[in-house]
C-alpha cells in the first residue's frame, strides 16, 4: 500500500496540474516549473496546495495556475493559516477587480506578510464590532443608522461608512477606540446640523461651496472647519470622549495659538453650520496653510448626504401629514389640515430631549409619541421652525438628481452609487469555506400598488375563515397561563405539594414552591414575513400568497404583534431586490393593503442576501421573540449559477447567522421536493409543507398561531 504521508513525485503533481488546470496548461512542459517547486514541499504542504488548487481552479483556471506558481514560496514565508488567508484574499480581489489584480495579489507575498504583521495590532470592522457600533449610534440618535465597510470614512445620513481595518497605532486597544471616535464624529454630522437646512427648498451645502472659483479648496476648508465645530459639540456632550481625543492627538495635530484664536467662534455652544460657512469665506482668502486633519476625522459626503436628506424630507412630510390627519381625525387625502397650523419646540426645551407642539386654532397641543418621533427626525434635517406637513414643500431647485457621486468600487464590477440605497452583502462560498466579500448588491423598493378591489374580494371570498381566525386570535391575545411551582400564588399546586412532602419524608428539606398563580402573558413578538415573488409564483400561487397575507394582517392586527412584510426577487448578484410591503413600524393602512394587492411575480430566488438584510432589520428591534418566516414555492435559484448546492449552502449559512443573533427562522413552502433540502437548510422542525396551494391562505395564519403560542 502507498503511504498517504509520502510526498508526491514531480510526475504525479504534473499529472494532477494538467487535470485541474486544463485548458490553461496546454502541455506538461508549461507546468514543469510549478510542479518541480511543489515536489520539493512536504507531503502536508502538497496536500494543502492541491486541495486549494481544486478550489481556486473552479473559480478560474488561470488564477489556479498563478496560485500553484507562488504557493511554494508562500509556504516558506507563512504558516498554513496565513497561506489560506493569502489565497482567500486573492480570490476576493479577483471577485471584485478581475484576473490581473487577483494574480498580482497572489504574487505580492511579501506585501501580504507585512500586512499580516501590521494586522496583529489592527482593529477590524468584523460583524461583532459592526453590531456594537450600530447599537451605540442608534442609542445616540433619534434616527436609526447602520454601519457599513468602505474605503473612506463618511456618512450619507443613513449609513455610517467605516474602514474595514484601522492600524494607525501600534496598540489594538487604541485602534479599536479610534473606531468609536470616528463613528461618533460621523454621527455628529447628522445630529449637530452639518446638512441641516433652514427650509426644505433652500440651497444645498454643496451648491453654496460650488459658488467659489475653486470649489475643491472651499470644500477642504469646510471639512476642516466643520470638524472643529463638531469636535466642540462632542466635547461638550461627551467629556469622556474629549479626554480620548486629547490622547489621540500627536505633534502633527497640536493646534498653535493663532489657529486656536481663529477658530474660537466655532467652539461657541450656539455655533451652527452657518458659522462654519462664514469662516470658510475668510479662510478661502487667507494665506494660512490648511491644518492636518485629526485621526478621527471623516470625509463629508456632500452629494450623498444631500440626496438622502432630500428624499427623507419628502417622505417624512408625507408621513407627518398622514399621522397628523389621523390624530386630528381629518382626511389625509384632501390635505384638510388647519391653515394656521404651525409646529414649534416646547419652551425651555434643549437639543437632547426635543418636545414639539402643534399650534392651530389658537391652541398649542403636544402630539402623541408617534408624531414626536417623526418631528424629532425631521428636526435633524430642517430648522424646527420650518418643519411643515404641507405637500410640495420638499422641492429644491438646487438639487440635481442627475449628478452621480463617485462609486465605492470599480464601475466594471457594476456597483452603483452608495447614495442610491444599494447595500453590499457577503455571500458564503462553501467550496472556499469563506465569504465572498461585498458580493451581492441589494436595493429596497416600495411594492407598487395593485387593484383596490382585491382586498375586499379576498375578505368576501374567505369570510368564514376570517371570522374564525379573528375569534381564535382574540382568544390568543387574552391568553393567560397558570404558573406552577411558585413560592407565592392564589392556589395550591397539588403535584408540587406531593413532591415536597415526599422530599420531607425522605429527610430532605421541603421545598416552598408549592403554589400556583394565574398570570396573563404579555406578547413581545416581532416578525418579518419574507415572501418569494420570483417568476415561479406566477398565476394562482401569486394569488394565494396575496390572499394569505391579507388574512394574516387581519389576524395580526388583533394580536398587536409587530410585523413587517417584504417581497424578494432579483436577477444575478448585482441586482438583488427587496420590495417593501409593510415596514415593522408602519401602520396597517390602505397603502399597505394596496401594496399587498400589487405583489406580482418577478425574476429569481436568491435567498441568502435577503435573509442577511432582514436579519439586520430584526436585530434593530427590541423584542423577546423575533421570527423570520419565509413564504416560498421552491429552492434558492438565480441566473448566475446560484442554484443547487451553492445556493442551498449560502442560504443555510445565512440562516445560521440569523439563529446566532437570536432570530428564529421558519419556512412555509408548497414545493413538493422541499423535504430533500429544507431539513438541511432550516432544520428538521423549522419548516412546514403545504400540499394544496388553495389551502395556503387559511393555513398560514394557523401556523403563525402555533409558532407564537
Amino acid at each position: 500500500m502507498t503511504d498517504p504521508s509520502a510526498r508526491l513525485s514531480e510526475e504525479a503533481i504534473l499529472k494532477i496540474l494538467n487535470q485541474l488546470l486544463d485548458p490553461v496548461l496546454s502541455s506538461s512542459r508549461t507546468a514543469h516549473r510549478p510542479a518541480a517547486e511543489l515536489a520539493t514541499c512536504s507531503a502536508k504542504e502538497q496536500q494543502f496546495a492541491l486541495r486549494w488548487l481544486d478550489v481556486v481552479a473552479r473559480t478560474n483556471s488561470e488564477l489556479g495556475f498563478q496560485f500553484v506558481t507562488h504557493v511554494a514560496r508562500a509556504f516558506k514565508a507563512m504558516a498554513f493559516a496565513d497561506v489560506e488567508s493569502w489565497v482567500v484574499q486573492a480570490m476576493d480581489v479577483y471577485d471584485r477587480q478581475g484576473l490581473y489584480p487577483g494574480s498580482q495579489s497572489l504574487a505580492a507575498i511579501d506585501r501580504f506578510v507585512a500586512s499580516q504583521l501590521s494586522a496583529q495590532h489592527a482593529a477590524t470592522l468584523d460583524a461583532r464590532r459592526s453590531a456594537v457600533l450600530t447599537y451605540y449610534l442608534n442609542g445616540l440618535s433619534s434616527r436609526s443608522l447602520r454601519v457599513e465597510p468602505s474605503a473612506q470614512a463618511s456618512t450619507d445620513t443613513k449609513t455610517v461608512f467605516l474602514p474595514e481595518m484601522i492600524d494607525r497605532f501600534e496598540s489594538a486597544e487604541k485602534n479599536a477606540a479610534l473606531y468609536r471616535l470616528l463613528a461618533t464624529q460621523l454621527w455628529a454630522q447628522t445630529y449637530f446640523g452639518t446638512f441641516r437646512r433652514v427650509s426644505a427648498g433652500n440651497a444645498t451645502l454643496s451648491s453654496r461651496l460650488d459658488a467659489y472659483d475653486d470649489p475643491e479648496k472651499a470644500r477642504r476648508w469646510f471639512e476642516r472647519l466643520e470638524q472643529v465645530r463638531l469636535d466642540a459639540c462632542i466635547r461638550r456632550t461627551f467629556p469622556g470622549l474629549a479626554r480620548q481625543m486629547d490622547d489621540f492627538k500627536d505633534d502633527a495635530h497640536r493646534e498653535d495659538e493663532k489657529w486656536g484664536e481663529w477658530i474660537a467662534p466655532l467652539q461657541d455652544p450656539a455655533a451652527s453650520v452657518e458659522d462654519t460657512l462664514k469662516l470658510v469665506e475668510h479662510a478661502y482668502q487667507s494665506p494660512m496653510t490648511l491644518p492636518a486633519m485629526t485621526p478621527w476625522s471623516g470625509a463629508i459626503d456632500f452629494l450623498g448626504a444631500e440626496r438622502a436628506t432630500q428624499a427623507r424630507i419628502e417622505k417624512q412630510e408625507k408621513k407627518l401629514r398622514e399621522a397628523l390627519a389621523q390624530w386630528l381625525e381629518l382626511d389625509p387625502v384632501s390635505d384638510d389640515l388647519p391653515d394656521d397650523m404651525t409646529i414649534s419646540k416646547a419652551p425651555g426645551d434643549d437639543d437632547k430631549e426635543q418636545v414639539f407642539l402643534i399650534n392651530a386654532n389658537g391652541e398649542s397641543l403636544e402630539p402623541p409619541d408617534e408624531i414626536q418621533e417623526i418631528l424629532q427626525s425631521m428636526a435633524l434635517d430642517l430648522d424646527p421652525g420650518s418643519i411643515s406637513a404641507r405637500s410640495g414643500a420638499g422641492t429644491d431647485d438646487h438639487y440635481d438628481p442627475s449628478v452621480q457621486a463617485e462609486s465605492r468600487e470599480t464601475v466594471s464590477q457594476g456597483n452603483t452609487d452608495p447614495a442610491s440605497d444599494v447595500l453590499f452583502y457577503d455571500e458564503w462560498d462553501f467550496r472556499r469555506g469563506h465569504y465572498r466579500k461585498h458580493w451581492c448588491h441589494l436595493k429596497e423598493h416600495d411594492m407598487p400598488a395593485g387593484k383596490s378591489d382585491f382586498f375586499a374580494e379576498t375578505l368576501e371570498k374567505h369570510r368564514g375563515s376570517v371570522l374564525s381566525l379573528r375569534r381564535s386570535f382574540e382568544a390568543l391575545r387574552n391568553r393567560s397561563q397558570r404558573l406552577r411551582r411558585q413560592n407565592s400564588g392564589d392556589d395550591i399546586d397539588l403535584d408540587a405539594l406531593i413532591e415536597a412532602r415526599v422530599q420531607a419524608f425522605a429527610g430532605e428539606e421541603m421545598s416552598s414552591d408549592i403554589l400556583s398563580r394565574l398570570e396573563r402573558r404579555e406578547r413581545d413578538i416581532a416578525v418579518i414575513f419574507m415572501v418569494d415573488v420570483s417568476g415561479s409564483t406566477k398565476g394562482w400561487i401569486n394569488d394565494a400568497e396575496r390572499e394569505c397575507l391579507i388574512l394574516l394582517c387581519e389576524a395580526l392586527e388583533i394580536l398587536g404583534d409587530r410585523y413587517a412584510i417584504y417581497g424578494f426577487s432579483g436577477m444575478t448578484r448585482k441586482r438583488c431586490e427587496l420590495y417593501r410591503v409593510k415596514e415593522i413600524t408602519e401602520p396597517y393602512s390602505e397603502e399597505v393593503k394596496a401594496r399587498i394587492a400589487g405583489i406580482e411575480p418577478r425574476d429569481y430566488t436568491r435567498m441568502g442576501v435577503t435573509i442577511r438584510h432582514l436579519t439586520r432589520q430584526l436585530n434593530q428591534v427590541a423584542a423577546k421573540t423575533r421570527l423570520l418566516i419565509t413564504l416560498s414555492d421552491g429552492k434558492p435559484d438565480d441566473y448566475d449559477g446560484y442554484r443547487g448546492e451553492y445556493g442551498i449552502e449560502d442560504t443555510r449559512q445565512a440562516l445560521i447567522e440569523a439563529k446566532r443573533s437570536g432570530i428564529h427562522p421558519f419556512c412555509i413552502t408548497i414545493d413538493q421536493q422541499a423535504r430533500e433540502y429544507l431539513p438541511h437548510m432550516y432544520g428538521a422542525v423549522n419548516y412546514t409543507l403545504i400540499d394544496d396551494v388553495g389551502q395556503l391562505p387559511t393555513k398560514v395564519a394557523g401556523i403563525y398561531r402555533q409558532l407564537t403560542v
